[in-house]
């Protein structure tokens, strides 16, 4: 009997496979526990359109991401901070700090997503990498002055 798995099975299938399953395995085990439904005609077109449904969401999502990464090369941030008289900063510039920068300008980035190594503790400009989603990334300048 054909089976549409609903759930990923270790060593057995993942979600959305069409698998040979034996039909008391799968009437008394899989069918049982909603891990799988039988591969029908009907089934297999639902199956279909949630493919496409999800591969639109994730176009859309990398669309969504590549305008972001676009709008994020373009932005400069400037930060002033106190320092000291060889350009050393009191404190230090982190990822949040940047974060609530990109904010301001109307751009959300979670700060979790800025690779940021080091806090920035000098004045200068600094280039900061972004990734934005899965293999999309981006750079931003953030220039730091003394006050």
């Amino acid at each position: 009997m054909k089976v549409i798995f609903l759930k990923d099975v270790k060593g057995v299938a993942k979600k959305g496979d069409i698998k040979e399953a034996k039909d008391g395995y799968a009437k008394n085990f899989l069918f049982k526990q909603n891990i799988a439904i039988e591969a029908t005609e009907a089934n297999l077109s639902k199956l279909e359109q949630q493919k496409a449904n999800e591969a639109a969401k994730e176009q859309k999502r990398k669309d969504d991401a590549r305008a972001l990464a676009d709008r994020l090369k373009k932005v400069g941030i400037k930060m002033s901070k106190k320092c000291g008289e060889t350009g050393k900063l009191y404190g230090a510039i982190t990822s949040g700090d940047i974060a609530e920068a990109l904010k301001a300008e109307g751009l959300e980035v979670d700060k979790r997503d800025i690779d940021l190594h080091d806090p920035i503790k000098e004045t200068g400009v600094h280039t900061v990498k972004v990734n934005i989603y899965m293999d999309i990334k981006s750079e931003i300048k953030v220039e730091v002055h003394g006050e």
